[in-house]
């Protein structure tokens, strides 16, 4: 039959202290109290300065957005300049040591389907060569089949 009795204080307090943290616990959870409000506190202190220094900067910024503008620009324009040369310079430098390594002999990645492309085109041509022999022939005999004289 099942106790309906409810549990005697000593029975809830062993039960408390079964699952209560133990000292590096506690330690832990401390130090994660602290270090979370620090946090917050650094947050609210940064919002609260930005907050002031715009409203203390916004008739600076409107008097001086004319000068601004073309600055803006301008450095837009030279960043993405110095940027687009290096990557340029850098596509230039990885292709010429490719392109170095495929003629020493030392088969860089890629080399074999280069190869492969090679040879398809050489093939080709020569199909081609064949081909445009063989039917030049044939155009040159029906021009003599139609002008005897020619």
């Amino acid at each position: 039959m099942a106790d309906d009795r409810p549990p005697s204080a000593a029975a809830l307090l062993r039960r408390f202290q079964q699952h209560a943290p133990n000292s590096p616990q506690l330690l832990g959870f401390l130090t994660l109290f602290i270090s979370a409000s620090i946090l917050i506190f650094l947050t609210g202190l940064t919002l609260t300065a930005a907050v002031l220094a715009l409203i203390f900067l916004t008739p600076f910024i409107l008097l001086t957005s004319p000068i601004w503008l073309p600055v803006a620009f301008f450095l837009f324009l030279a960043t993405a300049g110095v940027l687009s040369l290096a990557g340029l310079a850098l596509a230039a430098a990885a292709g010429f040591s490719w392109a170095y390594r495929y003629f020493k002999g030392m088969h860089p990645p890629g080399s074999d389907r280069l190869e492969y492309a090679r040879s398809r085109i050489y093939d080709t041509a020569s199909h081609v060569k064949d081909y445009a022999r063989e039917y030049g022939g044939y155009l040159q005999s029906k021009v003599k089949d139609a002008a005897p004289g020619a």
